[in-house]
C-alpha cells in the first residue's frame, strides 16, 4: 500500500488529485502525492505572485548524533563539512564506491539540542537530533543503512526518521510573510528572523504550540521555505499556513516552477546509476578542495578527463513552424535525435510549458555530452505517437528564467 500524507485525507476533501510518486524500480514503496488541489494555472499564479503550501510526503529525514558526526560524514559524503555552523545547510550527494549517487542530501547542521527548543515530548524525539538531512523518501532507508555501515567506534548514530517527521514547503515571494503570521516564537523576532533568511540558513519557529525547523531552499526561483514537524503537529500547522493566506498546491505547480528555475531532481532528472558529472549540479554538491570520501576517485578521475560521457542540459523546444508545441509537448522518456537523422542522442526527463516564457516548451534532457553544447540544434520525439518531430535547442544552462530574491 502507497505511503499516505498525515494530511491526505484533507486534502482530498477540497478536492485533491493523488497519483502515486516514486521509481518504476521499487512500486512497494510509491507515495500518494497531490498533484492538485483545484488549478494548475491559479496554483501556479499564487506560488509566482503569492504564496502555496505545498505537502511533500515523498521527502524522507534521517536524523544524525554524536559528537563527531560531521568529521565523520565529512570522510563520506561530496561536499566539504568542516567549519560549518549550527544552523546552516549543504547539499552533498552520497556515493556508492563506484562513484554512483546512491543519495542527494540536504544536511542542516543543529548543533547540541537539535531544533527542539521547548521542554515538550518532541524535545525527546528527531527534532533534538544534532543534525537532519533531508533526502527523497525512496533513498532513505538504504541511506541510513550504508552510512551506518562505515561507523566503526565513532561517537556517530543515524537513523531514519521518515516516519516520525513531516514535511511542508512553502513557496512564493510572501512565503516570510505567511509563515510570520502563523508562527510565533517566545522572546524571539519571528518576522524579523525570517525576513532576514537567506538560501543555505535555518532556525526553529513554533505554530500553535509546535516547534519547527525552517530551512530555505529556493528551488522554484521564488523564496522557498522546507518545513519539517513531528508527525501529530502536521494538520495543525497545514490549517494554520492556510488560516495566514497559503494557498493549497500540489506538484504540478511546483514542477513547472522547479523546472523554469533550473532545478533538477534526483529519481526523475537523475538517479542511483548516475555519476556526479552528469547530473547539472556538480558544483552545487561537490567540493575539489576537500580529502578523501567514499567515490572519491572516480568523481576526480572524470574531473581530470575533462567531462563526462553524458550530462543533463536543458531544451527549448518548439513545433517545426516556430510555433507553441500545444499537446504534443514531449513525455518523459521522449528520444532526443541529432537533426535530420534517426540517431538517438538523449532522453527526457522532465518537462513543461513555462507561463514565464510565454507558454514555451521547456525540458531536462540527459544528452550524449558531444551533442550538449549551447546553441546545437536538434529534434524531440512529440507526444501522440505519431512520429512526429519538434525543434530543440540546448540552453546556455539549466535555469531558464532569473531567480527573484
Amino acid at each position: 500500500m502507497a505511503r499516505r500524507s498525515p494530511i491526505q485525507d484533507s486534502l482530498e476533501q477540497l478536492g485533491a488529485i493523488v497519483a502515486p510518486y516514486g521509481p518504476p524500480s521499487l512500486p512497494q514503496t510509491a507515495v500518494e502525492v497531490v498533484q492538485v488541489v483545484d488549478q494548475v494555472g491559479a496554483e501556479y499564479a499564487a506560488l509566482r505572485t503569492g504564496c502555496v503550501v505545498i505537502d511533500s510526503p515523498q521527502r524522507g529525514t534521517l536524523a544524525v548524533r554524536g559528537a563527531e558526526r560531521i568529521d565523520f560524514l565529512n570522510r563520506m559524503i561530496t561536499q566539504e563539512l568542516r567549519g560549518m555552523a549550527p544552523f546552516t545547510s549543504r547539499r552533498s550527494f552520497w556515493l556508492t564506491r563506484k562513484g554512483r549517487i546512491d543519495a542527494d542530501l540536504r544536511l542542516c547542521e543543529l548543533g547540541v539540542g537539535g531544533a527542539a527548543s521547548d521542554p515538550s515530548p518532541e524535545r525527546a524525539g528527531p527534532l533534538a537530533a544534532e543534525m537532519l538531512i533531508d533526502v527523497d523518501i525512496h533513498a532513505a532507508a538504504r541511506a541510513a543503512i550504508t552510512l551506518g555501515e562505515f561507523v566503526f567506534g565513532e561517537d556517530v548514530s543515524i537513523a531514519d526518521v521518515s516516519e516520525q517527521l513531516h514535511r511542508i514547503e512553502l513557496h512564493g515571494p510572501a512565503a516570510t510573510a505567511v509563515l510570520s503570521r502563523a508562527a510565533a516564537t517566545a522572546g524571539h523576532d519571528t518576522a524579523g528572523a525570517l525576513k532576514s533568511l537567506r538560501p543555505g540558513v535555518a532556525l526553529v519557529v513554533s505554530v500553535s504550540g509546535h516547534s519547527m525547523l525552517v530551512e530555505r531552499q529556493d528551488s522554484t526561483g521564488e523564496p522557498g521555505l522546507c518545513i519539517a514537524m513531528p508527525v501529530r503537529a502536521a494538520q495543525v500547522v497545514w490549517d494554520a499556513l492556510r488560516g495566514a493566506g497559503a494557498v493549497a498546491a500540489g506538484w504540478h505547480a511546483f514542477n513547472i516552477a522547479r523546472i523554469e528555475a533550473g532545478w533538477p531532481l534526483y529519481y526523475i532528472d537523475f538517479g542511483p546509476d548516475s555519476l556526479p558529472a552528469e547530473t547539472g549540479v556538480l558544483e552545487d554538491r561537490v567540493s575539489f578542495k576537500k580529502g578523501c570520501y567514499l567515490g572519491q576517485e572516480v568523481v576526480a578521475r572524470m574531473h581530470s578527463l575533462g567531462h563526462p560521457k553524458q550530462r543533463l542540459v536543458g531544451l527549448r523546444v518548439r513545433s517545426a513552424s516556430g510555433g507553441d508545441v500545444g499537446d504534443r509537448q514531449p513525455q518523459t522518456g521522449a528520444r532526443v535525435l541529432l537533426a535530420g537523422t534517426d540517431e538517438a542522442v538523449g532522453a527526457i526527463t522532465s518537462s513543461t510549458v513555462s507561463p514565464r516564457l510565454g507558454s514555451a516548451c521547456i525540458c531536462f534532457a540527459m544528452m550524449k555530452f558531444k551533442h550538449s553544447e549551447s546553441g546545437m540544434s536538434l529534434c524531440v520525439e512529440a507526444s501522440g505517437g505519431a512520429g512526429e518531430l519538434l525543434e530543440a535547442r540546448v540552453e546556455p544552462a539549466l535555469a531558464f528564467v532569473s531567480a527573484r530574491s
